[in-house]
């Protein structure tokens, strides 16, 4: 007995000897439209519910504003490239993030997080997970928006209708940002100020593909009954095809993958791309879907 009890430091020592789980990486959560970052029936309910069944795990669900109303009103009216700097200097900040962190983004928050792995290498993103989010942006009625203020989704849905890609409205309203018509390319190309940025539209941006290729996972959430995202395809970055609104391709029909403009293609071809469907309207799953599906690429 005592001669087995001295020889399990030295296996240990030799590594032959399981020692305690290493910890799980740190999560960051970005919220859709019209959310905030402590809701308690949204990302409020997901950091519990990743606490719960992660233990130890540090989630920082994102708050962009000094309260939780800024932070709802700031998803629709601060500028998304601001928004990006924001998150990127809270996160060079966060100690506890230095050594990596995994992302998930719901809606809008899947494409400003893959902007934040373009553009903010440090710390680094090891894997993004984008539930609903709209990689080649979305397009025409705005169908409905989340939220109890129906007199502004109305209104910001006439002022994409009148000017979406106006100077004006591009610098002040973040859904024309990645607005994206598909009988309007050129005009899209040249006055988008957000996503033909991160699309690589106007010219390739060799760090932003490379900082894109560095993650280990990036996982596409398609909600395959939405009616709040035009074209639903958009989650699993597909769109349009070019010059028509009626009939979508997937991305690796699109000029974008063919190009291999952001590294996708590559990034495909090594696995690092999955693509998820889930029963359900836009950002409705289930707790049992979410802990069997998502939760995995977290541990």
């Amino acid at each position: 007995m005592a001669a087995l009890r001295a020889a399990v430091p030295v296996l240990a020592l030799l590594g032959l000897c399981p020692g305690p789980a290493a910890a799980a990486a740190p999560l960051v959560i970005w919220h859709g439209m019209g959310d905030s970052c402590c809701n308690p029936v949204s990302m409020g309910y997901i950091k519990k519910l990743v606490e719960k069944k992660i233990p130890g795990i540090y989630v920082l669900s994102l708050r962009i504003g000094d309260s939780l109303i800024q932070d709802m009103e700031n998803s629709f009216f601060m500028n998304a490239n601001e928004q990006v700097r924001e998150v990127c200097r809270q996160l060079a900040q966060d100690p506890r993030l230095q050594q990596g962190y995994n992302a998930m983004g719901f809606s809008q928050g899947g494409q400003f997080l893959r902007a934040v792995a373009q553009r903010c290498p440090a710390p680094a993103m090891l894997s993004l997970i984008s539930v609903g989010g709209q990689h080649q942006g979305r397009v025409y009625g705005f169908p409905r928006c989340p939220g109890e203020s129906s007199h502004l989704c109305d209104w910001i849905r006439k002022t994409l209708d009148l000017g979406a890609y106006s100077k004006a409205v591009q610098e002040h309203l973040v859904q024309a940002e990645y607005w994206h018509d598909p009988l309007k390319e050129e005009e899209y190309r040249k006055s988008s100020i957000f996503l033909a940025d991160i699309n690589q539209e106007r010219g390739i941006n060799e760090t932003y593909k490379k900082n894109l290729m560095a993650l280990k996972k990036f996982v596409m959430v398609k909600f395959l009954n939405d009616t709040m995202v035009d074209p639903p395809i958009s989650e699993w970055f597909g769109f349009y095809k070019s010059g028509q609104a009626k009939e979508t391709i997937p991305l690796q029909e699109t000029a974008l993958y063919k190009e291999d403009r952001l590294g996708l293609q590559e990034m495909d071809r090594a696995g690092k791309l999955v693509f998820l469907g889930v029963q359900g309207d836009h950002l409705h799953f289930s707790e049992e879907w979410f802990d069997s599906t998502i939760l995995p690429f977290l541990q």
